[in-house]
């Protein structure tokens, strides 16, 4: 049985016992939060497509790390000036255990 869910703006394939690492979400780590943005549920080969979420379904995890990814470096330069700019971004992610996935 697997689940596609959508979190941060992205679109995840995922099933009971699987680790991955996701935007940011508001919880404390070990807490368990439920995902109800939930676009696909296969159960051996039955699938039920939501318009645009399934009706009842959610997926639920627990927060099992959080962290923050590698500096990205943004250079503004303009030329035939004598300006430049340099900036980095490091964006925070959530890592969740998926724990069980409620059928709709």
């Amino acid at each position: 049985m697997y689940a596609i869910i959508e979190t941060g703006g992205e679109q995840l394939r995922v099933s009971a016992g699987d680790v991955v690492s996701v935007e940011k979400v508001d919880g404390e780590l070990n807490a368990e939060i439920t995902i109800d943005k939930v676009l696909m549920i296969n159960n051996d080969g039955n699938s039920t497509f939501g318009k645009p979420y399934v009706k009842g379904a959610s997926v639920s995890a627990e927060i099992v790390g959080a962290g923050r990814s590698a500096k990205v470096s943004v250079m503004k330069h303009q030329s035939k000036k004598a300006t430049k700019k340099v900036t980095g971004h490091r964006q925070h992610f959530s890592t969740l255990k998926i724990t069980k996935i409620n059928g709709g």
